[in-house]
């Protein structure tokens, strides 16, 4: 039998991969999604719905097709069943703002060879240069997803008996929002810096759960952790920090915990040969874009930072498939 002739044609897919995304992006832009949703089904119509001529709107429709963002029946147009749930302006669910999460860097991707021949990294990077403004954008993006998963963790996870808890860097503060959603009982803090921190405020006020979710302003790489919570966790910035910095800061949710306590870190991780998932293996490649000191991490280390900082009945948990891993451990009573 002879051998499968090799061509270029998976090469080529992957070097082109960009228009796909910059198809997405576009879409969403000019609230294509939208308009089908709201029963624009030929080109003239959405040509009309999204004010671009009928070529144009040809020629995105045809990519969406494609894509398999759009389908056809009956001669026109509607949503593909993901689409319509989260990308219809106006929903519940809308996650627009994050399908343009990384929008902003893409001409740094453009550099990606430079970015990964510079020699000098930083623990933040381009973090520590956000402005309150930058941080109100990049979390109404995350957290157009992020209220999803903590809804997701908050059904995984039984909280109820637990009093207080930390999320290390929490962003929008999506998990905590949830948390005392789900556990009256519960309080909740977020620790995140300063520029951070008055945008989980907003985010918190919003939900109404002033009363009982605070964010305190902390660079979790040196400041203290408050002493009297029994729950840690942290989410989905874990590619962004250093195997050292990730050991640091769990040894010091461990030390912080009261007994009993219990820690969850949930990020995108890799299998432990290294080979995938692509998600995690990006987000760490992302990080030389971002000149952090971030890296990809396999679920095997997390069990370790874990393990090494003393938490028992350490364990991983499929959080989000393919995408987000879920590491627990219990301090010692």
């Amino acid at each position: 039998m002879s051998e499968k002739r090799l061509t270029t044609v998976r090469l080529q897919e992957m070097v082109q991969g960009y228009w796909k995304a910059a198809a997405l992006m576009s879409a969403v832009e000019l609230g294509l999604f939208t308009a089908i949703s709201k029963g624009a089904g030929t080109n003239a119509e959405i040509a009309a719905a999204i004010h671009i001529t009928e070529p144009n709107a040809e020629r995105i429709v045809t990519a969406a097709v494609a894509m398999e963002l759009v389908e056809v029946e009956g001669g026109r147009y509607r949503n593909a069943p993901d689409v319509e749930r989260f990308l219809v302006e106006g929903s519940p669910r809308y996650a627009g703002p994050w399908i343009l999460f990384t929008k902003p860097r893409w001409d740094k991707w453009g550099h990606l060879t430079e970015h990964l021949r510079a020699k000098h990294m930083d623990v933040l990077g381009q973090y520590m240069e956000l402005s309150v403004e930058d941080y109100r954008t990049y979390h109404a993006a995350t957290y157009s997803v992020g209220r999803g998963a903590a809804r997701l963790f908050v059904r995984q996870v039984d909280l109820s008996g637990r009093g207080r808890m930390m999320d290390l860097g929490g962003g929008s503060g999506a998990y905590c929002i949830a948390a005392v959603k789900a556990n009256p009982g519960l309080r909740a803090v977020v620790l995140d810096l300063p520029p951070v921190v008055v945008v989980a405020g907003e985010f918190i006020a919003e939900n109404g759960v002033s009363d009982r979710v605070e964010a305190v302003a902390c660079d979790f790489t040196s400041d203290p952790f408050p002493d009297d919570c029994d729950v840690a966790v942290m989410a989905s910035n874990l590619p962004a920090y250093s195997r050292e910095i990730i050991a640091q800061v769990i040894q010091k949710a461990f030390d912080a915990l009261l007994p009993g306590g219990e820690m969850h870190l949930v990020g995108e991780m890799l299998r432990n040969d290294r080979t995938g998932p692509l998600g995690p293996a990006l987000w760490g490649l992302s990080e030389a874009v971002n000149r952090s000191t971030g890296v990809a991490h396999t679920e095997a280390e997390c069990i370790g930072y874990l393990e090494a900082a003393g938490f028992s009945q350490v364990a991983v948990h499929e959080f989000v498939k393919g995408t987000l891993s879920r590491v627990t451990g219990t301090k010692p009573a």
